[in-house]
């Protein structure tokens, strides 16, 4: 039947709950069967094995419906569950125009949050039609598909009280466009790594604090980041080449970095990164994380040593936005479906220019220009605003690990 057919038909809502075991679901559309209904909508939710199991049925034939009542009824209690059946008309009403999911990352989520965001949502004439559990660790993730606003609206509302109700808040249009091929661009110091590249190489010529000084600036937006990259880069003239393979050894990888670009390969998804640092580290993470793209500056190297001058087209703020087009149109994917992640200021044409911009661990006017913030240590956490749920990882490490078990 339409929409428009089952609008006005006689319907019953028959709700099943209690401790959830096997069998509970087949044993009430068996009982069910006998009165020759038809299903028009089931949802069931488990939560810390309890089960409740709502199945929404046209009403029986004329003088059946008592019947049915007792029937169910008599089942239930031999189930040792509760049942409840409610008569009406029609299924859901429709809902409004503008569809959108909003995901909530607490590290803890609090109930107090929970209720801010809910409370938020409603005042800007949204409705909550559906909340999903994506993951309970490291952080707790939770999916409100919400309708009747749209969703510019609801991410400016959101997004302003995020930080104050001390969770991360992304909202992004509901649709088949989530379900698509995407490209995933990333910064890569403070973001898919932990460290700045161009620190560690002080640390070798012996200007770290120096070099420190100026790169923070320069994430501030408090200078020009060509001007803040030659600064710096100058300080390092006359290290040894050597010093490139001991730097690649020092990088450490944020937590949660190698899943979040294992999950995005097996998805389908081509994966590229963007650093204002350097070559000789970006291709070196490339090969070793299976990236699809990188782009970086290079250090300049003659006779075995750093000159103190960078080569080649300049990777600063402009740069990265320009990239990331780039790429999208050499993957073969829309702007509009690409996810861009960053924590400098440098990085804010880039975020904007995405279809998603994630801000990282970002500086506060980072947070504040991005589409939507995470503030957890764990660059996986990006997976939630994808809608991909803790337990499909795990589901796939564990089938990789059935077909190719680690050598002993």
């Amino acid at each position: 039947m339409s929409a428009s057919q089952t609008s006005d038909i006689p319907t019953l809502l028959v709700k099943i709950y209690g401790k959830d075991r096997p069998g509970i679901t087949a044993g009430l559309f068996d009982t069910l069967a006998a009165f020759s209904v038809d299903v028009v909508d089931i949802e069931q939710v488990v939560t810390r094995g309890r089960m409740v199991l709502c199945a929404l049925v046209t009403q029986p034939p004329h003088g059946l419906e008592g019947d049915l009542r007792a029937t169910v009824h008599s089942w239930a209690e031999s189930m040792k569950m509760e049942a409840e059946i409610v008569s009406g008309h029609g299924d859901n009403r429709p809902r409004g125009s503008g569809r959108s999911l909003v995901t909530v990352l607490g590290h803890p989520l609090t109930a107090e949050a929970t209720a801010a965001v809910a409370a938020r949502i409603t005042k800007v004439g949204g409705n909550i039609d559906r909340i999903f559990r994506l993951a309970k660790y490291p952080v707790t993730a939770v999916e409100f598909a919400v309708s009747g606003v749209e969703t510019g609206p609801l991410r400016t509302t959101l997004a302003t009280d995020a930080a104050a109700l001390g969770v991360d808040v992304a909202v992004v249009a509901a649709g088949l466009h989530r379900r698509a091929q995407r490209l995933v661009v990333m910064d890569v110091d403070s973001t898919l790594i932990q460290d700045e590249v161009i620190e560690l190489f002080a640390a070798h010529a012996g200007c770290e604090a120096e070099v420190a000084e100026v790169t923070a600036a320069a994430m501030r937006g408090e200078l020009d980041f060509e001007q803040s990259l030659h600064a710096r880069v100058a300080l390092l003239a006359g290290l040894d080449a050597s010093v490139v393979e001991k730097v690649r050894s020092e990088v450490r990888l944020t937590p949660g970095a190698r899943t979040l670009i294992r999950t995005l390969k097996r998805l389908g998804y081509q994966v590229g990164v963007v650093s204002g640092g350097f070559t000789q580290v970006t291709d070196d993470l490339k090969d070793r994380l299976g990236l699809d793209f990188a782009q970086a500056n290079t250090l300049e190297i003659v006779d075995g040593k750093l000159t103190g001058r960078v080569t080649g087209e300049i990777v600063d703020r402009a740069g990265k936005a320009r990239l990331l087009r780039r790429f999208a149109a050499e993957a073969g994917v829309p702007l509009a479906q690409t996810v861009a992640i960053g924590d400098g200021a440098n990085d804010l044409d880039m975020l904007n220019a995405a279809g998603l911009g994630v801000a990282f661990n970002a500086k506060p006017v980072v947070r504040e220009a991005a589409h939507t913030a995470v503030n957890v240590p764990f660059l996986d956490t990006v997976l939630y605003l994808l809608g991909v749920t803790r337990e499909e990882v795990e589901a796939a490490d564990a089938h990789e690990e059935i077909l190719q078990p680690p050598a002993r």
